[in-house]
């Protein structure tokens, strides 16, 4: 029999105004079996967990009917808002036919076209789609074929890659390994493979006092180091925007530089755009923006819109041409899962590839992006505890700091950015902060109005917790 014996005797849940006892007894189950990502559930004796009933455009509705605009894209996956009928008719439509088949001996249409769309709207240089299943598996996929291509053309010594403090790419161990947080890494430092850290952008508090819009990035120098070591076999970066690390932004010209250096030094060029490709920045792939060719692009978050898990590894025909041979030689690629190029999941994809791709659609972005800019400027300029609003495209970013002007930061105790999280679902906005940092991801349909909302909502919270 299995033990129950692990529940607080405290837990009891914050439910005096709850009127719906079912509710209730669902929380408790949930509390009882349920182990939820990045997530401390002794938080639970006291808050309860949001109990999500069903979605619609930008809103998450609880079982009261109360909605909340989901301000960061239930984890910046979805782009045209939750239940959107073209999506469910792709969906729908493919599940008559097939919902899964190996994708190792068979191929299917779904794929296809979708393979033939990535390829046609990314980079030139990128010719061959790997399908996997999330985004920490497309880094996967990447620091494996980098490694054995090395090895397969005679560079054995190549097998180490190179990674930026405060980078973020997955949490399965290979990803670790080029992971720059320690709260993610440090329990995990033991069994992980010795790749390089340096020290990359930091506009905020950029040591060389330069301001981002108008920099030579200068910081460049520790990578340009890090270069000339014999062993290295790539560099991965997430262009633009440092997720995990608080959404942090830093200027293109350092995007510039690395490819001119990862060139030089005979080094491939890793670009993680899981979290800011499909029109997060305000273009469909930063690499692509930027005219920028990476050997390898990883994607995955946005690609079906949310609907399911589904993540791709795009790499160029030199890569591939490696792998060729004879069955007997051993040079293929053996890496699989078992929902490869799942066919509901390509269809959703290709679904949303032709709605990003439609004439105009990206153009829409623009008066949303100003929007968020003008709005996000007030509340730093107002606020004495904003230390700073940031912006790329559809992604911004206000940190809140206890000295404006030293910039420096709340201690980790209390928690500041929790208790915003909190005071905005009181108003209807699910505002999910990284630390201090209360970050904007919403679904790109959301409208004016809808952002009005969400960034006044934030403007008020951060008042009522500070002021």
């Amino acid at each position: 029999m299995k033990s129950r014996n692990f529940l607080p005797h405290v837990i009891t849940f914050n439910t005096e105004k709850m009127q719906d006892r079912e509710l209730e007894s669902n929380l408790m189950q949930d509390f009882r079996n349920v182990w939820h990502p990045c997530t401390q559930h002794k938080d639970f004796e006291s808050i309860t967990p949001l109990m999500v009933e069903r979605a619609e455009g930008v809103y998450l509705f609880d079982e009261q009917g109360k909605g909340y605009i989901d301000a960061i894209s239930s984890w910046w996956v979805n782009l045209f808002g939750h239940n959107h009928p073209r999506l469910n008719a792709a969906l729908k439509d493919q599940l008559e036919k097939m919902a899964h088949v190996m994708f190792a001996g068979i191929t299917h249409q779904p794929a296809i076209d979708l393979a033939s769309s990535l390829v046609k709207l990314s980079p030139e240089n990128l010719n061959k789609v790997f399908f996997s299943d999330n985004g920490s598996t497309s880094v996967e996929v990447a620091l494996k074929m980098s490694l054995q291509y090395w090895q397969q053309t005679g560079s054995e010594t190549k097998t180490r890659f190179i990674y930026l403090k405060g980078g973020y790419h997955g949490e399965t161990l290979g990803a670790l390994s080029v992971c720059g947080l320690d709260i993610f890494r440090n329990k995990f430092e033991k069994v992980l493979p010795k790749n390089l850290e340096v020290e990359g952008p930091d506009c905020f508090r950029c040591p060389y006092g330069l301001n981002r819009d108008s920099c030579s990035a200068e910081c460049f120098d520790p990578m340009e180091e890090a270069l000339a070591e014999k062993d290295i076999a790539g560099v991965i970066i997430e262009p633009l925007v440092q997720g995990a690390a608080g959404m942090k932004i830093y200027p293109p010209v350092y995007l510039k530089k690395l490819q001119s250096a990862c060139d030089s030094h005979s080094v491939h060029l890793i670009f993680d755009e899981i979290a800011v490709a499909f029109g997060r920045t305000g273009s469909l792939f930063v690499s692509g923006a930027l005219g920028l060719q990476p050997t390898f692009l990883c994607l995955s978050k946005g690609i079906t819109s949310g609907y399911l898990p589904l993540a791709a590894t795009l790499t160029t025909n030199e890569i591939y041409s490696a792998f060729y041979d004879d069955y007997s030689s051993w040079k293929l690629f053996i890496h699989s899962h078992s929902y490869s190029a799942n066919p509901l999941a390509c269809s959703v994809a290709n679904e949303t590839l032709t709605m990003l791709s439609e004439d105009g659609f990206l153009a829409t972005l623009e008066p949303k992006i100003n929007l968020m800019k003008q709005m996000g400027q007030q509340i730093f300029e107002e606020s004495k505890w904003c230390g700073e609003f940031r912006q790329q495209g559809m992604i911004a970013a206000l940190e809140l700091v206890q000295d404006k002007k030293g910039k420096k930061s709340f201690s980790l105790e209390n928690r500041m950015g929790y208790k915003v999280f909190l005071e905005a679902l009181k108003r209807g906005v699910f505002l999910r902060p990284l630390g201090d940092v209360i970050y904007f991801i919403p679904p790109l349909v959301i409208n004016e109005d809808e952002i009005k909302k969400m960034m006044d909502t934030a403007r008020e919270c951060i008042a009522v917790v500070l002021d």
